[in-house]
This record gives C-alpha cells, structure tokens and sequence, in this order.
C-alpha cells in the first residue's frame, strides 16, 4: 500500500515526523525562556543587576538543542568585586548542573545507570537526535551523584539528632548488609590497592505477594559507598530516617555475612541479629567437605542448641588426622562462635513479633546476595570495569535509588528550574490540542504561532503531500 504519490518506508516517514515534532518544540521552548528572561530582566533590582547585553546559549533537551539569547548582568559579589551572572540560569537551576534540562538529565542517569558512560551517550544521542560525549554522560552521573551525597550526609546528621523527615510508619524493619569487591583505577588503586569493598545496605518493611510464588520487598530504601564503618553506619541511618519513622520502629532485624563493620549496626537491644543463611551455610560447605560430618553439623544447627553445634565442630575437629581438615573445623568454629547471637533464625527464637499489616508478610531474610547483584554488581562489575573511589560511590549512589524506585522523586529534587506560574499557565492553554491552529482573539496569549522554518523546505514537502490509498 502506499500512502503517498511516492511510496516512503515507515521507519524513515516515523523519524521525518519526529523530527518536525521536535523542532516545532525546539521553538515553543525558545521563545519560552526568552520570554522568561525578559520577565527576569523587567522585574529585577535594577540597581543591584546592572544589564551588559544578552549572550547566546543552547540547552540539551529530550527533544532536542535547544539556542536561545538570556542576559548577563553586572553585580557586585560578596567580596566588594565585579562579577558577571546569568538570572534566567539561576532561576533554571543551571549554574551547577551544566546545560542540560531536568528530564534530559534523568535521562542520561538512567542510561548510566544501565549501560557503560560511552554506550549510555550513544544511546541518548540516537533517542534525541543530538550528540552527547560519554565524558558529558558522566559529567552528569558525577554532578548528580554528588548531589545525593550532599541528602544523604543531611539525612544522616537529622538522624542523629532524632530529626529523620521519615513519615511511613511500620512496627518491624527488616535490614541486610553485605559488601561487594570492586576493582579500582587510577590514585584511587594506588592509595587503596586494586580492590576495595563497598558497603551495600537494605532495609524494608516486608513482602508482598506478586505471583504464585512470588514476591517482592516493600518500601525498600538502599545506599552504598566505600566509606568507613562509622560514617556508613550514619548513612545508612540517615537514609532510613529519610523514609520510615523511626520512632514507630519496635523491632529491627538485621541480616549479614557477620563482618565487624556489619555488626556495628547492630546499636542496641531492638536490632537483632541473624547470621545470614546463605553465607552460614556457605561456610559449612567450603569448611567441612565430609558428607557424612557437613550432615551431622547441619543437624546440630538447625536444632537451635548453638552449644551443641559448637561441641559437635569441636568433636570434629578431634576426631581427624587430616591438619588441614582440622584447620578448618577450628576455622568454622570461629566463624559461628563469633556470630553464636545469630545463628538460629529470627522467626525460630520465640520473639513476640508484631502482626504484619494487611497484605504484608514478614519472610525469611537472605535476599541480600540477589540485591547486592542487581544493585550494584550487575552495573559496576561487568565488562572489566575499574572505578576510582569518586566515581564509583556517585554512581552507586543513583543506582541505590534507581533500583529501590527513588531516582524520578530524587532527581527532581535536585533540579530547580520551575517555570513562573503564569507561563505554566500559557503552555498548558497554548498547546492544547483544540487551540494550537488558532490565535485567541486579538491579543498575544503567550507564544508566537508555531510556523514551520523557511529554511526547512522538506517540513513544507511533507506538510503538501496528499494521502493517495492504492491497493
């Protein structure tokens, strides 16, 4: 079939269209800041803001570079010394950010997020029809990144002092940590070597049902970095206070290899520990390679008499002649003595828990080997990737809040260029779908009519074509 006198292949017709869309919203947005700069311009302090002319620029939008002239203006700073601004920056949140819209942002982060700076650039290029350098890509994810630092270190001093902004209230928090090897590049493995452990932590307030055997953690909040225990303990702290209120909080159940820095959580008598299944069992396996002795040890653990299953290694490790077998036992021994308070389940210790909320169960921990990977490892562990410590905590950070759900509310957070209410008002009247051909009585109602370029002969060829339908 053919739609036109000359046949046109879809795809290429789909991309001709796309672009006459974007362009049109290219000059919608431009005559929107440049009216927007001249209402900065008419309502500023005149004899605080001094006008030096206007200064072309170009925003990178989702539909496209987006040329527009703002003016610079003439103040005095803080230090009685000239200096030179841009108001309609400011105002649009740019003087930090670099040239890039809100939404193209979040679009670049979540490419980032998903694929390698270089593939993520690519990839943006081709949906926006411009080109985006994969150091401009992580130029953004740095940028971003520090942001959420700059929340999260807020949060955590808010925690501290019993301020968490938190508002979802829940009687039992469930929370589980582990670390991650990542490999280093640059000063970053010369001070720290080729390796570093980043720490990773989730919490949640249960589960909920999604299939037959299915389920999926409620209200999960996530954070990572590479830093020491005490301020990741803050953190972690703070981003769980930024959430939940904590003073609701009766039980708190925490889930962990055993690791000291994970144990340091562990701050009073509402948190109880539980070594986590995966890792205690794991060991068993690595340490006891006898059949017959793994069977009788694992006997003794699930028979919740942590002494017993102490004796039983102990017995074990008598009764071989084998020095490295016995090296072992002793080794498991440490291990579970270290962590005897966490050996039996939280749900097998007789605890007085709260009753779940409806449509909420409270399950067995042991997810944190799944989300460490789908977090993190999936992102920064792939493809021989190296970080230095920087890099790696800003994009772990945007990862945290991706895969928790959190990274549209945050990065709106971190952006500020909000319209004036009266051009909000213009763009909604402006461009609705019954008004856009027609000019609303004699006045000016906020925006030029959208006419095609004259230097863009192929809009108007499209525009003349007539629908021929031959079959």
């Amino acid at each position: 079939m053919s739609v036109t006198e000359n046949p046109v292949n879809f795809k290429d017709f789909e991309i001709i269209v796309q672009k006459m869309c974007f362009e049109v919203g290219q000059e919608v947005m431009k005559e929107t800041l440049e009216e927007w700069d001249r209402y900065i311009m008419n309502s500023r302090d005149k004899e605080v803001y001094r006008h030096v002319g206007k200064k072309r620029t170009t925003i990178k939008t989702v539909i496209g570079e987006v040329e527009y002239y703002r003016t610079q203006y003439e103040t005095i700073d803080d230090e009685g010394g000239k200096s030179f601004v841009f108001l309609l920056d400011e105002e649009m949140g740019l003087t930090d950010s670099g040239y890039f819209s809100e939404l193209m942002r979040e679009m670049i982060v979540r490419a980032c997020c998903a694929s390698s700076y270089r593939e993520a650039a690519r990839s943006v290029s081709e949906m926006t029809g411009q080109t985006i350098s994969h150091t401009a890509a992580w130029t953004v994810v740095q940028v971003a990144g520090k942001q959420v630092d700059g929340q999260e270190k807020r949060a955590a001093e808010l925690a501290a002092k019993d301020k968490g902004a938190g508002t979802i209230e829940t009687k039992v928090l469930f929370e589980e940590q582990d670390g991650i090897s990542i490999s280093l590049q640059g000063k970053s493995r010369k001070e720290h070597g080729e390796r570093k452990e980043m720490k990773v932590a989730i919490a949640y307030d249960g589960a909920e049902k999604t299939g037959t055997k299915r389920y999926k953690l409620t209200n999960k909040v996530a954070c990572a970095s590479f830093e020491g225990v005490a301020d990741f303990a803050g953190r972690k702290e703070g981003v769980i206070a930024s959430i939940y209120n904590v003073d609701e909080i009766d039980m708190r159940f925490l889930n962990g290899d055993g690791a000291n820095w994970i144990r340091h959580s562990q701050a009073d008598e509402t948190v109880h520990f539980q070594l986590d299944p995966f890792h205690r069992n794991r060991a068993v396996t690595e340490y006891v390679p006898d059949l017959e002795a793994r069977a009788t040890i694992m006997e003794a653990l699930y028979s919740k008499d942590t002494e017993l299953l102490l004796h039983v290694i102990e017995v074990e490790a008598a009764s071989t002649e084998d020095e490295k077998a016995r090296e072992n036992y002793m080794k498991l021994h440490s291990y579970f003595k270290n962590n005897q308070d966490g050996l039996v389940p939280y749900y097998r210790r007789g605890l007085d828990i709260p009753e779940p909320p409806e449509g909420k169960e409270y399950r067995r921990m042991g997810a944190m080997e799944s989300n460490i990977f789908t977090i993190i490892g999936n992102r920064m562990k792939g493809g021989r990737a190296n970080w230095s410590i920087s890099g790696g905590e800003n994009l772990a950070r945007l990862l945290c809040l991706k895969f928790t759900g959190r990274l549209a509310d945050a990065m709106d957070s971190l952006g500020s260029c909000v319209l004036p209410e009266r051009y909000a008002e213009e763009a909604i009247v402006g461009m609705s779908a019954a008004k856009t051909p027609l000019r609303e009585g004699a006045g000016y109602n906020g925006f030029h009519q959208a006419l095609i370029p004259s230097a863009q002969k192929w809009l108007k060829d499209i525009a003349a074509l007539k629908p021929i339908y031959t079959f």
